[in-house]
């Protein structure tokens, strides 16, 4: 990144770089949950004006993955039982509709995109990241197949915060092969045009992650260094 960014269009273009950076270290949990952003030392670090980090710091307030405190520090919002809970509970209502709605509306093209999706998925399992890009894959693909625009919409900003917490599940290679035999059933219901199907699985595979994540966090805690 430039070092100062001045004309109206770097400095739009730099605070989506910083945007972009301090959300992944965020979703990643490099950023640790409750850590303090320090302007001054963020700004050095990432080789930018204050500016487009404010610009930054903004939007990730207004989307939750930041927090403003009342004496105006911000932090990385800490990780929550009942925010998981909640979470998950509107994504499984979500991945329900739009795998009922892609049931309707897939084509032998999309069905073959589903497919491939899967058989990576499935080449790759015992790979914690790649499982876990594959199956992000599957879900957006079914979401753009169902074509519900606000649906994406809020599934878009779901998945964000829900990324945070597949640390807490991703990395159990059960979880991983439980997802994967999810994922095929869900494709198979949908190319048999089984709404009813599709959508009980879809909802069912999304509480088992969790139910997961609840499980595990229960036994270890939100620590995670």
């Amino acid at each position: 990144m430039a070092a100062e960014l001045t004309d109206p269009q770097a400095r739009n273009t730099g605070a989506h770089l910083v945007y972009s950076e301090l959300k992944r270290r965020i979703l990643s949990l490099e950023l640790k949950p409750g850590e303090r952003i320090y302007e001054p030392a963020m700004a050095n670090e990432l080789q930018v004006s204050r500016t487009p980090l404010r610009e930054a710091i903004r939007r990730l307030i207004s989307e939750s993955l930041l927090e403003q405190q009342p004496t105006g520090g911000v932090l990385v919002p800490v990780l929550d039982e009942k925010a998981i809970s909640e979470l998950y509970d509107v994504r499984a209502a979500l991945e329900s509709l739009m795998a009922r709605e892609a049931c309707a509306k897939a084509t032998a093209e999309d069905l073959e995109e589903l497919r491939g999706i899967v058989a990576r998925n499935a080449a790759l399992v015992d790979f914690a990241d790649e499982a876990m890009k594959y199956g992000v894959a599957l879900h957006a693909a079914i979401a753009r197949i169902a074509g519900n625009s606000w649906a994406q919409r809020f599934h878009g900003q779901i998945s964000s915060h829900v990324e945070r917490y597949r640390y807490f599940t991703n990395n159990a290679p059960h979880r991983r092969d439980e997802a994967l035999a999810a994922h095929r059933l869900l494709v198979d219901a949908i190319a048999s045009k089984d709404a009813e199907k599709a959508a009980r699985i879809a909802f069912e595979h999304v509480i088992g992650a969790r139910d997961e994540t609840l499980r595990v966090i229960s036994q270890h805690g939100l620590d995670v260094s």
